[in-house]
C-alpha cells in the first residue's frame, strides 16, 4: 500500500484526482483496513478508472449508483488487455480493501507510469558526515565565597551530565596571578574603598560573574565515575533484592520439605495398592502374552479356513455348471437345430449332384451323338467313291 501510494503522488493524483472531486486524501493503509466498505469500494473504483485514463484508454468515472459488478468486470478486463494476470474471484473487489485491490490499483499504477515515461533510476545515496560531538555548555553563577566548595561538588557528579572545569583555563589563569604576584611591592596594601560600597558592587556584578564549564564525554574519569555509580546502584539493588530472594527461598525449601513430607505420606499409605498393582499388572502382562500366542493360533486356522472355503466355492461353482448343463434344454434345441440345418444342407446338395450329374449326362450324349455324326459323315463319301 506505501508503494502504491508513492507511485500515486509520482503522478500527482491530489491535484488531477482528489480535489477536482472534491475527496479525502489517501492514507498509508486506507485500502489494507476495513473501515467504510462502500466509501472505500468508490474510491477504489474512482482510482482504477483515473489510472485507466492515464494508461491512454478511455474509461468512463464510476457512478454511486452503477451496477459494481459491471464496474468490476469492465475494470478487470482492461486489466486484462494492459497485460495484468488476474487469478482470484471479482468478488474480492466488492469489499473495497484488501490484497486483491492493492494488487489492482498497483498494477495499473505501473502501468500508467510507463506510459508517462517515468523510470525508476538507482537511489543515490548521501556521503555520512561523522557527527560532531556536542559540547555541553551549562553556566553556573556561582558566588566568590562559594566557588570552591561548588567546583569539588561538580567535580564529583560530572558523570551525571553537569559540567566540570577547564583545566587549561585555570593553569592559564595561575599562571597569570604567579606574574602578578612577582611583581607585588613589599609594602602592605591597605584598601581605600569603603565596605559598604563593595559590597553594593558585588551584588552589581554578581549575576554577570559566571564561569564557563565544558563535559568531555571521551574523558576516562567520568567512564571510572559511571563504573563507580553503576557499581553502588547494583549493591543497593542486590540488597534489597536479597532480603526477598532469602525469603523466596525459605519458602520454598519449606513447600519442598511439605511436600517431601507429604510424598512419603502418600508412599506408605498406597504402598499395600501400589504392590496389588504391580501384581495386577504382572497378571495383565502374562494375559497379554497368551492372547498373542492364542492370536496367532488363530490367524493360522482362519488362513486355513479361508483357503478352504475358496476350495469349496470353486468346488460349488463347477457342480452347479454341471447341474446346469445336465438340466439345461439348450444343448439339446441346438442339437436338433444343427441336425435340421444338416439335412437342409444335405437336400441342397443331392440336388446339386443331381443338377451336375444331368448336365455331365447330357454332355455325353451330346458328345457321342457328334461322334456318331463325325463317323457317319466319312463313310458317305467312301460309298460313294466305290460306286463309281
Amino acid at each position: 500500500m506505501e508503494d502504491l501510494l508513492d507511485k500515486l503522488q509520482l503522478m500527482n493524483y491530489e491535484e488531477s484526482l482528489i480535489r477536482k472531486n472534491n475527496m479525502k486524501p489517501l492514507s498509508r493503509h486506507y485500502f489494507a483496513l476495513p473501515t467504510n466498505p462502500g466509501e472505500q469500494f468508490y474510491m477504489f473504483t474512482s482510482l482504477a478508472a483515473w489510472l485507466l485514463n492515464q494508461t491512454g484508454r478511455t474509461f468512463e468515472q464510476p457512478q454511486e449508483y452503477d451496477d459494481p459488478n459491471v464496474t468490476i468486470t469492465n475494470i478487470l478486463t482492461e486489466l486484462r488487455a494492459l497485460g495484468g494476470s488476474v487469478d482470484f474471484p471479482p468478488n474480492k473487489l466488492k469489499q473495497g480493501y484488501g490484497e486483491q485491490v492493492c494488487y489492482v490499483l498497483d498494477r495499473l499504477a505501473e502501468e500508467a507510469l510507463k506510459c508517462t515515461g517515468f523510470n525508476w533510476k538507482r537511489p543515490v545515496y548521501p556521503a555520512e558526515e561523522m557527527e560532531e560531538e556536542a559540547l555541553i555548555e551549562d553556566d553556573a553563577e556561582l558566588t566568590l565565597n562559594k566557588l570552591h566548595d561548588e567546583l569539588i561538588e561538580e567535580t564529583e557528579d560530572y558523570e551525571e551530565g553537569e559540567p566540570f572545569l577547564d583545566l587549561e583555563v585555570l593553569k592559564a589563569q595561575g599562571q597569570n596571578t604567579e606574574g602578578i604576584e612577582c611583581s607585588k611591592p613589599e609594602e602592605i596594601l591597605e584598601s581605600t574603598t569603603d565596605a559598604a560600597e563593595w559590597n553594593l558592587e558585588v551584588e552589581r556584578v554578581l549575576p554577570q560573574l559566571k564561569v564557563t564549564i565544558r563535559t568531555d564525554n571521551k574523558d576516562w574519569r567520568i567512564h571510572v565515575d559511571q563504573m563507580h555509580q553503576h557499581k553502588e546502584g547494583i549493591e543497593t539493588s542486590l540488597k534489597e533484592t536479597k532480603s526477598y530472594l532469602d525469603k523466596l527461598q525459605d519458602e520454598i525449601s519449606r513447600t519442598l520439605e511439605k511436600v517431601s513430607s507429604r510424598e512419603k505420606y502418600v508412599n506408605n499409605q498406597l504402598e499395600n495398592l501400589i504392590q496389588d498393582f504391580r501384581a495386577a499388572q504382572a497378571q495383565l502382562s502374562e494375559a497379554k502374552d497368551r492372547y498373542q500366542q492364542g492370536s496367532g493360533g488363530v490367524t493360522e486356522r482362519t488362513k486355513l479356513l479361508s483357503e478352504i472355503s475358496e476350495e469349496l466355492e470353486k468346488v460349488k461353482q463347477d457342480m452347479e455348471e454341471k447341474g446346469s448343463s445336465m438340466t439345461d434344454g439348450a444343448p439339446l434345441v441346438k442339437i436338433k437345430q444343427a441336425l435340421t440345418k444338416l439335412k437342409q444342407e444335405i437336400t441342397q446338395m443331392d440336388i446339386r449332384i443331381g443338377v451336375v450329374e444331368h448336365t455331365l449326362l447330357q454332355a455325353k450324349l451330346k458328345e457321342k451323338s457328334n461322334m456318331t455324326r463325325d463317323m457317319h459323315a466319312t463313310n458317305i463319301p467312301e460309298t460313294t467313291l466305290g460306286g463309281y
